[in-house]
């Protein structure tokens, strides 16, 4: 069972950090310090900085960044990675044309 932040705990403000430029979405070049952003801003669940920032959202959906931006998260929330909802994923797709599909052979024609 998912858990729901209560949103009126004060987390402080933002402060940037020195490593801030980072990039840790390397598919939308989303930077560390976006994120810090983000979350100070009111994005509290992997869900909201998804939809907010585009994180996860590239070709690997995911893939490579999913953990660093929840780690990024219970941190800056000062909570553990376990408390955190875990955001909708999907497995990376790639389009494909019609004609691909229409061309089935039926009954050994």
């Amino acid at each position: 069972m998912s858990k729901i932040r209560d949103r009126s705990i004060d987390i402080g403000t933002y402060c940037p950090q020195p490593d801030d430029q980072l990039i840790i979405c390397r598919c939308e070049e989303i930077t560390k310090g976006e994120i810090r952003q983000a979350i100070y801003d009111g994005m509290h669940t992997l869900t909201e900085l998804r939809r907010f920032l585009r994180t996860g959202m590239g070709p690997c959906q995911g893939q490579s960044c999913s953990k660093i931006i929840q780690g990024i998260l219970a941190r800056e929330l000062k909570i553990s990675h376990l408390e955190l909802e875990p955001a909708m994923s999907r497995a990376p797709m790639r389009p494909i044309e019609m004609s691909v599909l229409g061309n089935e052979v039926k009954g050994g024609e």
